[in-house]
């Protein structure tokens, strides 16, 4: 045996305890949560073995939450190097937490986002067997979701399964498919409008700094405006999103608020940014600098609103279950207990920290390359597509909104690279038989001019040399070259089919599970 196959071992063996340690870290998480429920609860009987299987598969839906949905809201800024994995993960991990338990509630619906008719199921039994259903049925899908590298939205995911659980335990007729109607329209409107969002800020971005010829003066100006966007649209979201359940204020004082506090921003941030970019280089590696900070923040108030509303995916069919068997009856409104909120927030937390990085990775470089300016844009986008769609009443997935963003800087880049192409082409379509010198001299002007400029000179151009240039089949073979992919085509159709079969999988895979707990019950 050779050194390499000695070598080769040894890297297996290091992965697999690597493996076996993030294993039995969450197994060890799940058994304590078995044993607290065991003799901390003190409910017995039939029922106190259900709460403490439902509080087991509660914390496994709650690690799955952490390894998949987290992702999105620390993925861009891990990609564009703004922050190291390690430091992501410990800033998310907190504000995850901090989020579920200062702002995630003391009561949820027990019938989640009302897609199942609560009459239809009153008997105690057939709501617990329903709902243990629905967690194990969603954790299972999210944990598949993860293996094979698709974020998707956790929230779909629990409908799902709460419809097919209570298709199973109450007929088609509990279902209330106007609710589903909004969820299935999500899974167009999320990603829409996020990647829309996205791509208008980094155009933004491109027109008024990185195409300008002084891009630090330029970046003096415009950065400290982005920065007060940024903290108007964050203070909103959260005000609207994460404390809603602690301060309940409307949209217009909400966005009084967030005005506020954003325009002391941008005043406070002009001598700040003003110092910091007359230091920088006059390029677009040292302009994306300045966003380093302001990502930074926007992973941790993104993971604190996320903390604070999706907690409930994981705990909701738990507190439910725990009400039922304490009260004896089925109830619309569920307590959450502090144990139960605990459950939900340590799950999250330690989820992201034993199988969050592989997500990470995925919404971060391996869709599209990220750099500060792209990623802001995408975290923007995340607060402003919530904003927006709450006041019209579109339902949203904040999945669906950040991998959206991400979809749409991309093909933006690739929209931009192809124009590009084209006029640099058509330069040098226009200087037929003229020396490289010339061609090259006029390339450099129009490279180092701004926006206004190059189409100056692409005017001139073309006024100058009125009827040259390509046929217009030679122009349509051209764009064939031109089709730049800066997004990577697998990871669109891999994400995008996941989204679509995420309710209809979760549901029938609860249907079985609730059908299999109902067997093993009248056995």
């Amino acid at each position: 045996m050779e050194f390499k196959d000695f070598a080769d071992i040894e890297k297996a063996t290091r992965s697999g305890q690597r493996e076996f340690f993030r294993f039995g870290l969450g197994l060890t998480f799940v058994v304590c949560i078995m044993i607290y429920t065991a003799l901390g609860i003190g409910i017995t009987g039939p029922q106190g073995i259900m709460l403490v299987a439902a509080a087991m598969i509660g914390g496994y839906m709650a690690m799955n939450i952490g390894a998949n949905d987290v992702a999105n809201n620390v993925g861009p800024a891990v990609g564009s190097r703004a922050i190291t994995m390690t430091g992501a993960i410990i800033i998310a991990a907190i504000f995850e937490v901090l989020g579920a338990l200062i702002a995630g509630g003391d009561v949820v619906s027990t019938i989640r986002g009302g897609i199942i008719n609560q009459t239809a199921i009153a008997d105690s039994n057939r709501f617990i067997w329903m709902m243990t259903a629905a967690l194990l049925a969603a954790a299972l899908w999210l944990n598949f979701a993860t293996a094979v590298g698709a974020p998707v939205s956790t929230t779909h995911s629990i409908v799902g399964a709460v419809l097919g659980a209570g298709v199973a335990a109450g007929g088609m007729a509990a279902a209330n498919w106007e609710t589903l109607g909004g969820i299935a329209a999500s899974w167009v409107i999320s990603p829409v409008m996020g990647g829309l969002v996205a791509a208008g800020f980094l155009f933004w971005i491109k027109r008024s700094i990185t195409y300008q010829t002084d891009m630090v003066a330029a970046a003096q100006r415009t950065v400290p405006l982005l920065i007060g966007l940024m903290s108007f649209a964050f203070t909103t979201y959260l005000i609207l999103k994460g404390l809603n359940k602690l301060w309940k204020v409307d949209f217009l004082t909400a966005s009084l608020i967030g005005a506020a506090i954003g325009g002391a921003t941008w005043y406070g941030m002009r001598a700040s940014v003003r110092s910091r970019a007359a230091k920088l280089p006059n390029s677009k590696e040292g302009i994306n600098s300045l966003f380093t900070v302001p990502l930074i923040f926007a992973a941790a108030l993104l993971s604190f609103a996320h903390g604070a509303n999706d907690v409930a995916n994981a705990i909701g069919p738990l507190a439910a279950i725990a009400d039922t068997v304490s009260q004896g009856s089925v109830s619309s409104k569920a307590g959450i207990p502090l144990w139960v909120m605990l459950v939900g927030a340590i799950g999250i937390a330690l989820g992201l920290a034993l199988y969050g990085p592989k997500l990470i990775r995925t919404v971060g470089g391996e869709i599209t390359e990220l750099d500060q300016m792209r990623a802001f844009c995408i975290a923007m986008s995340a607060a402003v597509t919530v904003i927006i769609a709450s006041q019209l009443g579109l339902p949203v997935s904040s999945t669906h909104i950040a991998l959206g963003g991400v979809f749409g800087v991309g093909f933006l880049r690739e929209f931009i690279k192809k124009s590009y192409s084209q006029m640099i082409d058509e330069i040098r379509d226009h200087h037929p038989g003229a020396d490289k010198e010339v061609v090259d001299a006029f390339l450099t002007r129009f490279t180092q001019a701004n926006v206004r400029e190059k189409q100056a000179l692409l005017n001139d151009l073309k006024t100058q040399a009125a009827g040259t240039g390509f046929s217009k089949n030679e122009r349509k073979q051209m764009r064939r070259v031109y089709r730049h992919e800066l997004v990577k085509r697998s990871a669109l159709f891999k994400i995008a089919a996941a989204w679509i079969i995420t309710v209809p999988v979760s549901a029938v895979l609860a249907a079985m599970i609730y059908y299999m707990i109902f067997g093993v019950v009248h056995a």
